[in-house]
């Protein structure tokens, strides 16, 4: 059997946890693992190859359930466990993997995120304390085209998070790892880029200005500012050069070709050790592994066969990680690049030997920027225009004069040689500084792309093969309909008299999205925090990715987990009309009686009265949308007074098909009177899962469906889209209908919201 078709077979086996609606029950495993040990054995090689998928795919599958079992049944009560601490922030938030749970040894890879709480003594990396947890299931927020937090979690084993009622240290001492970077965090705290040195070196996310985090964004940089496989692989080269080095001073029967590719292997697995064994970079270490094997095994191996096996090593060793972003942007950067230099080789440029270097970078950042557009789309929503110039620049200055001298910096950090690691270490800040400096010479280049044209980025590749195997001249049929479908976008008309309200799963806060014929409004912002709010982080992304552009917002009332993302929204479209019951600067009013018309659909205002004293939640402006048979009644955070002096003079008007739950579902709100002079179909509900004040009340669910509405909420359901058209709606739930797979599944209690 050979190792590149074994490979494919565990390629093949292990993907299918990318899309699995649900994992096997152990009575199927059990048949599966029967069942492919019996294939395995059989003599036809055919049969025999489908044995060994099998027990691939069993395995996978095996990891997975793993990883569930702890979210299902640890957070059903206190549980006693030994935590081995892995980082903390000095204060309230620490993370870790549990050894032990009541007395005995875990053998699972479960990480723990814990917060809330100060540990009784000062916390480092490497201690082992026993505590007394109340832990609860990782859950996150599901919008279409949004970052996916629950999937992230199971790709780095973080499955769950919860709080300790009590701590008692074991063992206080640091690993030998948390030393060395306390030591070496003092000693750059005088650089400037300091944090940048560290994020390079060690691993550690990078603490600085969130200016810069964007400026590498948009010059497509951000990839060099961390610890990745070019650098875990530029340390092992620097290794084996020196042991090649050595080899020149020893006798030649002392001399073996195996050893400096040992030498740089094993310092590759002391250096990821020292990054803290982040997944990138223990996924080179694999990968490496994988290479110096088939290299020692003295045959011809094709890149593409290489590439394989290296691939199907990391998802043996860690079948999760085919859910990492990280991975699949590591495994399609490496097969773009084999398939531009094999598919688009250099000539060989006799001529110009001397700049045939810069041609090579040249040729490397054009093939990374075209083969890498489709998966940066998809998970970026954009690419950047000036990373083909900064790449030209940064990649060798990072990876031949900044990464080495830091190498360096931290090898003499060890020795007592402080004025020779000054001089590296300002050495280094400088590189850095200098990098930076050009970046921001350059303009903005970044570039977001709608979910329209992600298709249109396989052009490069389609081009590339049909070139190659000239097939504008043998297929020219299948190439012209091939490019009209490609430009579906460009000559696609939209003329829809429907329209959809979007309400986006921001946790513990409401932002709601009208949307019709390619424009939108808003209903409130989402939530605001220090250093980050809703719009900038979830709202202003999935509006561009949907390739709608919001002409103004209506603000319900002024809280934060309602206004949060206002300033936002603001910042991106300058023009947006903003109406709301506040009466500042700006604003348009938003008072009881006002009228206007958008798209074709009325809108008209129900409360607050304009001279109604209260101020929050009861002064929330209440919005009908109607489009002359269907009808969306938006109601802020109202609550049960202000609902009945609505519904006194007003109850009429109230009458809706669908009704967006007051104040994320709190009791003292969604009054039996409100639910039933509503008399609508569909009640939606935005509250976080995990939320402090136990929204939705689990009285004001049965009082909804009592009276015969249909009930959905973000927690349950991620993103919740209900399109209005002539004489019916849909509902489209993103969690169980558009991403129905296991790891978007509600885990733990089946009714939690606290």
């Amino acid at each position: 059997m050979g190792i590149p078709t074994l490979s494919i077979c565990a390629i093949l086996a292990i993907a299918p946890l990318l899309w699995l609606p649900e994992l096997p029950s152990p009575y199927t495993m059990w048949v599966m693992v029967a069942g492919g040990i019996v294939l395995a054995a059989w003599q036809n090689h055919r049969v025999k190859y489908a044995g060994i998928t099998l027990l691939f795919c069993a395995w996978g599958i095996l990891a997975a359930q793993e990883s569930v079992w702890p979210m299902q049944h640890l957070t059903t009560g206190a549980v006693q466990a030994e935590v081995e601490l892995t980082s903390t922030d000095g204060a309230t938030l620490h993370q870790g993997n549990i050894r032990s749970i009541d007395g005995k040894r875990w053998w699972a890879s479960t990480g723990v995120t814990l917060y809330g709480n100060y540990l009784p003594q000062k916390a480092c990396a490497g201690q082992r304390w026993t505590m007394r947890l109340r832990l609860r299931p990782a859950h996150g927020e599901l919008n279409d085209g949004g970052y996916d937090s629950q999937r992230s979690a199971f790709a780095q084993h973080q499955t769950l998070s919860g709080r300790f009622t009590r701590a008692e240290l074991v063992d206080g001492r640091c690993s030998l790892r948390a030393q060395y970077l306390m030591s070496l965090q003092n000693r750059l705290s005088a650089y400037r880029w300091g944090a940048v040195i560290l994020g390079l070196g060690m691993g550690e996310r990078l603490d600085v200005p969130r200016e810069i985090k964007d400026l590498m964004r948009e010059t497509g940089t951000l990839h060099l500012m961390a610890i990745s496989g070019l650098h875990i692989a530029l340390a092992a080269s620097l290794v084996w050069l020196l042991a090649r080095g050595l080899q020149f001073l020893l006798p030649s029967h002392r001399v073996h070709w195996q050893m400096p590719l040992l030498a740089g292997l094993c310092f590759a697995a002391f250096y990821a050790w020292l990054t803290g064994l982040q997944p990138p970079a223990l996924r080179t270490v694999i990968a490496l592994s994988v290479l110096a094997m088939l290299r020692i095994a003295a045959r011809q191996w094709s890149p593409w066969q290489v590439w394989g096996c290296c691939i199907a090593a990391i998802l043996i060793s860690d079948p999760l990680a085919v859910l990492s972003q990280s991975l699949a942007l590591s495994a399609f950067a490496v097969a773009a690049l084999i398939f531009w230099f094999q598919w688009l080789p250099l000539s060989d440029w006799q001529r110009a030997r001397r700049i045939r270097p810069l041609l090579n970078l040249l040729s490397l950042q054009v093939g990374m920027l075209m083969l890498l557009m489709p998966l940066q789309v998809l998970i970026f929503h954009g690419f950047s225009f000036t990373s083909l110039v900064a790449n030209l620049f940064a990649v060798p200055l990072v990876t031949f004069v900044s990464v080495p001298l830091i190498l360096l910096g931290m090898l003499l950090h060890l020795l007592p040689l402080e004025a020779l690691e000054s001089v590296v270490w300002f050495a280094a800040d400088k590189s850095l500084a200098g990098l930076f400096w050009l970046l921001m010479r350059l303009p903005d280049g970044w570039q977001s792309v709608d979910q329209r044209w992600q298709y249109m980025t396989l052009l490069p590749w389609l081009i590339i093969i049909g070139w190659r195997f000239r097939a504008w001249k043998t297929l020219p049929a299948v190439c012209f309909a091939g490019s009209v479908l490609l430009t579906f976008p460009l000559w696609r008309t939209e003329k829809s008299e429907s329209w959809t309200v979007h309400m986006l799963d921001v946790g513990q806060g409401l932002a709601i999205v009208i949307e019709r014929q390619g424009k939108a409004i808003l209903y409130d912002t989402g939530l605001a925090w220090p250093g980050g709010d809703s719009g900038q982080r979830l709202i202003i992304p999935w509006l561009r990715w949907h390739h709608l552009r919001p002409e103004g917002v209506i603000l319900s009332h002024e809280h934060l987990d309602h206004a949060g993302g206002l300033a936002s929204l603001q910042k991106a479209w300058p023009d947006l009309w903003v109406r709301s019951p506040l009466r500042q600067a700006g604003h348009h009013p938003c008072f009881r009686g006002e009228r206007w018309r958008w798209q074709g659909l009325s809108f008209t205002v129900h409360w607050p009265p304009e001279n109604y004293p209260a101020q929050g939640n009861n002064h929330s402006c209440v919005v009908k949308i109607d489009d002359g048979e269907q009808s969306v009644l938006l109601t802020g955070d109202i609550e049960a007074q202000a609902e009945q002096a609505m519904l006194s003079h007003y109850w009429r008007y109230l009458t809706s098909t669908l009704i967006q739950v007051p104040h994320h579902g709190s009791i003292t709100s969604s009054s039996l009177p409100l639910v039933q002079r509503v008399e609508g179909k569909i009640a939606l509900d935005s509250a976080a899962r995990y939320n402090a004040w136990r929204f939705p009340s689990a009285k004001v669910v049965r009082r909804y469906r009592k009276e015969g509405y249909i009930w959905h909420d973000t927690p349950h359901s991620g993103q919740i889209s209900v399109t209005f058209s002539q004489h019916h709606w849909q509902i489209r739930r993103l969690r169980e209908q558009f991403l129905p797979v296991w790891y978007h599944q509600w885990f733990g209690a089946p009714v939690d919201n606290g």
